[in-house]
């Protein structure tokens, strides 16, 4: 595989293009050739497609997207651009079984395939969500590291410290990734988990600055860092940043992307292949030992029948055509300690681990407020995914379109739900009553459905 100077020298070398060309010249006409050319159909009728041989068209698809368009360097306006062989190279050398962790938590993530009985890996926690304060922040990260199934965890984005507001790029940015790192090892130390893997990368660092210096306060070379992508193929100096940095210090990337219904990626079919087309320049550009993907919708969710669908194909084509691991994170629109974000997060989780995922789940809908989150969601996501292991595509299908029924066209008025400190005590971080009864009576019903929980 080329090595990270090649990647750079593109990037201030490859050829010259304006940000709108890219995108219209470059990667939109080529994504319609390539969905056309395969012949690649949504069905609205099923939410987990189960064609093998379309799996495999979208990757042929990607594979041929990917070497034509390259990836757009926002900073020098060049194109970093890959050819047939490179691409097919780096995914022969992209890393098969990761490690994370230390002591009892340390663990090899693996590429699944789909119906897999392999349990999946589970990244939990705040998935970036904003909590108000640094006590709210501690007692949310003792809770994550007591989630059972948790594998790795997820930060949420500290808005204050010391009473005032965090500030991109100010020395309150530095000061707040760095306690955002102390406390949650301190969280996890307190959970009796010390050696969980943080795997988020610092979420309230906004700037390459924050990152950095926020990793140096406690962050292990067996923890990862989250890098990403900007819609639709876009890297900035600023993220390559990151790179040098975490590939220097012996570090591991989970190279990050969300492609966008609507946007330049289109309808759902080509949603699927400019979000496989993003593994081929996680490996090279990001340099990464993951790869994550979420599809969203213009509002920020990912729970529709369009969205599942387009999600479920492409995570079948990465996990059918390459042996890296990948992670699945689902965005629900409803608000925690609500019914419908339960069913939002089965069918997530139902939908990528059949698929072939790994899962992430944190922050939910209403998590775009301050403080709408709680241990319990992540908790429920592991345990439905680890209950979909080993179920085939065909069953979680018909699973999945029971529970669309009762959701499906709300997620643009939600319950807003409840704030971690409405709905848990404060001192034990235990769940109200009234929550686990919710957890309960939405988990017998799931296994009314069929679904063996373990």
């Amino acid at each position: 595989m080329i090595d990270f100077f090649e990647v750079i020298k593109r990037a201030l070398n490859g050829p010259y293009f304006s940000e709108r060309d890219f995108d219209m010249k470059v990667v939109v006409p080529k994504l319609r050739q390539v969905v056309k050319k395969y012949g690649i159909r949504f069905d609205p009728s099923n939410p987990i497609p189960h064609d093998d041989n379309m799996a495999d068209d979208v990757f042929q698809a990607a594979l041929e997207l990917a070497a034509e368009t390259g990836c757009y360097c926002a900073d020098t306006s060049r194109v970093i651009r890959f050819t047939r062989d490179e691409l097919l190279e780096a995914l022969r050398d992209a890393p098969a079984a990761p490690v994370f962790g230390e002591g009892f938590d340390r663990k090899a993530m693996v590429g699944r395939k789909p119906e897999s009985p392999i349990p999946p890996w589970c990244f939990l926690g705040a998935g970036g969500a904003t909590c108000s304060d640094t006590d709210v922040y501690a007692r949310l990260l003792e809770g994550y590291g007591r989630i059972p199934l948790a594998n790795s965890i997820t930060c949420p984005n500290l808005a204050t410290i010391n009473g005032m507001s965090t500030q991109a790029g100010s020395p309150l940015e530095m000061l707040a990734c760095i306690r955002s790192v102390e406390l949650a090892r301190a969280g996890l130390r307190r959970a009796q988990r010390p050696g969980l893997p943080i795997m988020n990368s610092i979420s309230t660092a906004v700037t390459d600055a924050g990152k950095i210096c926020g990793s140096e306060f406690g962050l292990r070379d067996s923890d990862g860092w989250v890098v990403g992508f900007a819609a639709e193929f876009k890297v900035s100096f600023a993220r390559l940043n990151e790179v040098a940095y975490i590939v220097a210090r012996g570090g591991q990337i989970v190279g990050e992307c969300g492609a966008i219904l609507g946007g330049f990626a289109g309808g759902p079919e080509g949603v699927a292949v400019v979000s496989t087309a993003y593994l081929l320049h996680s490996i090279l550009v990001l340099r990464a030992s993951v790869h994550l993907t979420f599809p969203l919708s213009l509002s920020g969710w990912n729970t529709s029948q369009q969205l599942l669908w387009t999600q479920s194909l492409s995570t079948q084509a990465i996990s059918r055509n390459n042996h890296m691991p990948m992670l699945w994170y689902t965005y629900c629109s409803a608000g925690p300690m609500t019914e419908m974000n339960f069913y939002e997060i089965a069918t997530g989780m139902l939908t990528g681990v059949v698929s072939g995922g790994n899962i992430e789940f944190g922050g939910v809908g209403a998590a775009r407020n301050v403080d709408y989150l709680s241990p319990v969601e992540p908790r429920w996501a592991s345990e439905v995914a680890h209950a979909a292991a080993g179920v085939s595509r065909v069953e979680a299908n018909e699973i999945v379109k029971k529970l669309l029924a009762k959701y499906d066209g709300q997620q643009f008025n939600p319950p807003k739900g409840t704030k971690f400190q409405e709905s848990h005590d404060w001192d034990s971080i235990t769940p109200c009553q009234e929550y686990v009864d919710l957890y309960g009576r939405i988990k017998d019903e799931l296994a009314g459905y069929g679904l063996r929980f373990r």
